[in-house]
């Protein structure tokens, strides 16, 4: 037993069914593909970026070490305890292929550190000169790994969305649409059959 209705009415919202979900898993696919391409750049963009963040990072650190052991570890707390400002990052959304994502940026430059240079050795400036520099880069940086992260969940969505319409979704309307088809050839046969009996029989009384 056919498990929908065996009429032409039924073919044709069938067919209906399956031209829109035939053009909406183009759509689909086509934006699963442009998401992963994004997705891919923007892990090499972070990638990069990481490297660029970690090397003034680490610099930065290896001028302090200097400074510590110039100036002495008491001296260079001192220094620097009440050097500190507050920085100030705005945060926005903006939209990537239909996915929000974050923005990140500072509308401000932070203040330079205050500290005495009568008693720091010069070596401290590059080292806060090298925190001051990744600081711009390290906000970008947590801008990208989130963008990525959200980017994923939606290339996921996206890709079981397409699984389903090319698995499960059009394989089955064009089962049931063959069906149909089958049905109504079948009937159309036993119709003809039918008639070519009445046929026979009037030619018979004749």
């Amino acid at each position: 037993m056919p498990k929908v209705n065996p009429n032409r009415m039924e073919l044709l919202r069938l067919r209906g069914q399956l031209k829109t979900a035939i053009r909406g898993h183009k759509l689909l696919k086509d934006k699963l593909d442009a998401l992963v391409r994004r997705f891919i750049d923007l892990i090499d963009e972070a990638r990069e970026l990481r490297k660029q963040v970690e090397s003034e990072i680490a610099g930065s650190f290896g001028y302090l070490a200097l400074a510590r052991g110039e100036a002495g570890p008491l001296v260079l707390t001192e220094a620097l305890s009440g050097s500190g400002r507050d920085i100030s990052i705005e945060v926005g959304t903006a939209n990537l292929m239909s996915v929000v994502v974050p923005r990140f940026s500072l509308p401000v430059a932070p203040a330079p550190a205050a500290y005495s240079l009568a008693v720091t050795p010069p070596v401290l400036d590059e080292a806060v000169k090298g925190f001051s520099s990744a600081l711009g880069p390290l906000i970008r940086l947590a801008e990208l790994e989130k963008t990525i992260q959200l980017l994923a969940l939606e290339i996921e969505r996206t890709r079981r969305r397409v699984n389903a319409l090319e698995h499960i979704l059009i394989p089955g309307l064009k089962a049931d649409i063959k069906t149909i088809n089958m049905s109504l050839a079948e009937l159309e046969r036993a119709n003809i059959t039918r008639v070519m009996k009445i046929k026979d029989m009037l030619e018979t009384k004749d």
